[in-house]
């Protein structure tokens, strides 16, 4: 038991130590991509016979960009412990929300509240298909960067990385997600309202295919930060207790 909680401590001290190596402006637009998507998605923008979309595509990009910037610099391990984080705050913004839909007031607020109240099998679903996706984004982002032995820092090797892992993270990202709100749920709590198998495939597909295509567009941005990051050392303190850990343990 005790050392269960010293693992825990060191742990948690390792993630504070690394939320403040990464850069504040990475790690917020972050938090707020998640939070936007958890709220985008409620609304489906397109739904046909083969093909629906929800508005969490519209910002989703921005998530995965986030974590490829953190993977290739901080690690796969880092980048979950940050997406974590995010789930976590995203998690007290909706329950803070919540709380806010169901104060009465005098003036008619109905929308208002529906809107921030949320559903909270949406936020079941989002959060189960970001925390799977994020994990199968980062550990397949580094599997990928290990692929450039004689280059692993080159524009190419940050490119491939990036792509492969956005490409495959939005995808079941957006299938579980889909499947577990518009195919499971939905059809319970919202009347009979559904996504058939085939649109959350296709929906997948495709939503996966525009964050790439938003990915292949800002993924220069992405690797002039991490080419910054290493010149300005950015994080060492995070790297010099990582080692430490890692030499305390061996012996």
């Amino acid at each position: 038991m005790k050392s269960i909680f010293l693992k825990a401590k060191k742990t948690f001290k390792e993630s504070v130590i690394l939320l403040r190596a990464i850069p504040a402006p990475v790690v917020a637009l972050f938090v707020i991509s998640v939070i936007a998507m958890n709220i985008l998605a409620n609304k489906t923008i397109y739904q046909s016979t083969y093909l629906a979309i929800d508005g969490g595509i519209l910002i989703s990009w921005l998530s995965f960009l986030s974590m490829d910037i953190v993977t290739k610099h901080f690690g796969p391990r880092a980048s979950t412990r940050m997406s974590i984080f995010a789930v976590l705050v995203n998690m007290l913004t909706c329950f803070i929300f919540w709380i806010v839909s169901l104060i009465p007031t005098v003036e008619d607020y109905s929308a208002f509240n529906t809107i921030i109240g949320g559903t909270w099998f949406i936020l079941l679903s989002s959060t189960i298909a970001f925390i799977c996706s994020a994990i199968l984004n980062n550990v397949l982002n580094y599997l990928t960067g290990k692929l450039f032995k004689k280059n692993p820092d080159g524009k190419l090797a940050f490119v491939v990385r990036c792509y492969v892992s956005t490409f495959v993270g939005q995808f079941f990202d957006n299938l579980i997600f889909a499947i577990l709100c518009f195919t499971i749920f939905a059809p319970i709590f919202w009347d009979g309202f559904h996504w058939t198998f085939i649109q959350c495939v296709t929906c997948s597909l495709i939503g996966a295919g525009l964050e790439l295509l938003l990915e292949v567009i800002f993924s220069p941005f992405g690797y002039m930060v991490t080419k910054r990051w290493k010149k300005d050392n950015v994080g060492q303190q995070y790297f010099d207790y990582v080692e430490a850990s890692r030499n305390e343990s061996a012996n």
